[in-house]
């Protein structure tokens, strides 16, 4: 990758937009249980719906939507 490419990447990745990087799969956010401060990226779980806490078992949060920028905290 030449000089340009490298500026153009450190650009991308300096945006707030959700599309950072190169990766190929898109996360939409992430899962929080504010109560252990525990987080699951969305793509690292499985099944439908809210995971459980590993910590606590409660149920947890999905926080931040496909639309949005920026980080999910």
């Amino acid at each position: 990758m030449g000089l340009l490419g490298t500026i153009t990447e450190t650009l991308k990745a300096s945006t707030e937009s959700p599309n950072r990087g190169g990766g190929t799969e898109e996360s939409a956010g992430a899962y929080w249980c504010h109560d252990c401060d525990e987080r699951l990226l969305d793509l690292d779980v499985e099944g439908e719906g809210p995971p459980s806490c590993p910590d606590c078992g409660d149920e947890m949060e999905f926080e931040r939507s496909p639309g949005s920028t920026g980080c999910a905290c």
